[in-house]
């Protein structure tokens, strides 16, 4: 197998991002006293919009997340409020990319739950969630909204499965079941209409999410494959992963023929995970490491050398996850074109990076700003799940961004029953999900017992004077 190895010799093209610069907020601009989560999992621990920051943290007992607005930069309060209804470590948290105020969370304790955060942020601990999605037998570690329909949300969990849930009914619609091990990444393309899955038994996958069928399928042996990301409309898949040396390194893929990759590069010999970004916008790729400060950037074309390295913005301060800000919140009179939020765990801080084109004009440069996904869905979840496919409902940022949403989550009024998908009971036999709720299982199970023991009494008590009863009606004399 031939794959092209690609040189890191600078190559001097024509680009208007060659020049691309990573700005660090002012300390007054970051969050400080942020006890961030020290779970090991490999997510970003971390999700941001338009109008608020959440971040993972440590909690005792249970799983929590903060949720700050924007704008209340500075040190946060120890006692801050917290969203806090888990109960286990939270895994995972996504924003409705339509709803600025309504979050998705996952956690160890196998549930999904979605919030609903006031306006202004939270007062006090919000510990009710609006729906609460039981459909998972292990923990669940990632939630993914889907990129162009409303109240469609995708789960993929331990169990190694991938629920589909509609919101608008609060139960899970479909199963993907074709893993058969830890799923590690979900990436949609542009419409949504093809999911990539990146998984612990070494295979990258392309799928057709409403049936669950499987278009391509890689076995990734030379390159242990950690991270997958859809580049946009180009009908090309990036992945970071592990090389057969144990370097860190990435791929270029062909998402019709994952035969083998199109390109690889080694990228250097550290250990932490590379999360990488893709902005459709720009054709920039972003790869951060985790446990390092760097963060290398390069331009994607659809001609070789089809990934061309631009720079790096270099950091002292490692960072365990990051959070990305969507286009419509960045500041086009700055010419930012990407924003990152860096979690700094031994600090205890949130640090946003802004990604800069140098450019001496004031006004608004669309030539890299041109129109991009917005904030209104394309599709109701039953044109999705109908089969229609559609792309997203773009906007422009000229004006500055100060439309609110008009969309309000409504939550489906549900009522306790079993969970059937293809057939089969999710909820059935769930075991249980923290070494506390075995323990809060198990003297239920012993009250329970004891009554049933006591019912049983009682009824063999009756039986029995019931049964005296007809032997002496048996015995007695007949009524003349």
């Amino acid at each position: 197998m031939t794959v092209t190895k690609m040189s890191w010799r600078p190559q001097y093209r024509s680009s208007k991002f060659r020049n691309v610069y990573g700005k660090v907020a002012n300390r007054e601009h970051c969050f400080d006293g942020i006890p961030i989560t020290k779970n090991v999992h490999d997510n970003h621990f971390c999700a941001v919009n338009a109008r608020f920051l959440a971040i993972v943290t440590e909690s005792a007992g249970g799983g929590s997340f903060l949720v700050i607005p924007l704008e209340q930069t500075g040190r946060i309060e120890p006692n801050y409020p917290k969203v806090c209804g888990h109960q286990g470590n939270v895994l995972d948290i996504k924003w409705n990319p339509f709803i600025d105020n309504i979050i998705a969370s996952c956690s160890e304790d196998t549930s999904v739950r979605i919030w609903e955060i006031p306006e202004g942020g939270l007062k006090r601990n919000m510990t009710e969630a609006l729906l609460e999605l039981h459909g998972h037998s292990r923990r669940v570690g990632l939630v993914e909204w889907h990129p162009t329909t409303n109240n469609i949300l995708f789960s993929a969990g331990y169990d190694y499965k991938v629920l589909i849930w509609n919101l608008d009914v609060g139960e899970p619609v479909k199963m993907i079941d074709c893993h058969t091990d830890v799923i590690l990444c979900m990436s949609f393309n542009t419409d949504g209409s093809l999911l990539t899955t990146t998984c612990k038994d070494k295979k990258l996958r392309v799928i057709e999410p409403r049936s669950g069928r499987v278009l391509q399928e890689a076995n990734c042996k030379n390159h242990r494959v950690n991270r997958v990301v859809f580049l946009g409309n180009m009908k090309r898949l990036l992945t970071t992963g592990v090389s057969r040396w144990n370097t860190r390194q990435i791929a270029l893929w062909d998402q019709e023929d994952l035969s083998m990759p199109m390109i690889e590069e080694e990228i250097d010999g550290l250990s932490g995970l590379l999360f990488p970004f893709y902005d459709a916008d720009t054709h920039m790729l972003y790869l951060a490491g985790k446990g390092d400060g760097n963060i290398r950037y390069y331009e994607i074309s659809t001609e070789k050398p089809y990934l061309s390295y631009l720079m790096e913005f270099r950091s002292p301060a490692p960072q365990k996850g990051l959070g990305v800000m969507p286009k419509h919140g960045l500041d086009v009179s700055a010419c930012e074109v990407f924003r990152f939020y860096k979690l700094v765990t031994l600090k205890g801080l949130i640090e946003p990076i802004s990604m800069i084109v140098p450019r001496r004009s004031d006004s608004y440069q669309e030539d890299i700003y041109p129109m991009t996904p917005g904030t209104e869905p394309a599709l109701t979840p039953d044109e999705w799940l109908g089969g229609i496919n559609r792309d997203p409902v773009l906007m422009s940022l000229k004006e500055g961004y100060k439309k609110s949403s008009k969309m309000v989550f409504k939550a489906p009024i549900k009522e306790k029953k079993s969970v059937v998908v293809n057939g089969i009971d999710l909820l059935e036999n769930v075991p249980p999900r923290t070494e506390n709720e075995l323990l809060r299982m198990f003297f239920r199970q012993q009250d329970e017992i004891r009554r049933l023991k006591e019912e049983l009494a009682q009824k063999d008590i009756r039986i029995r004077q019931l049964q005296l009863e007809l032997k002496n009606l048996r015995n007695s004399p007949k009524n003349c």
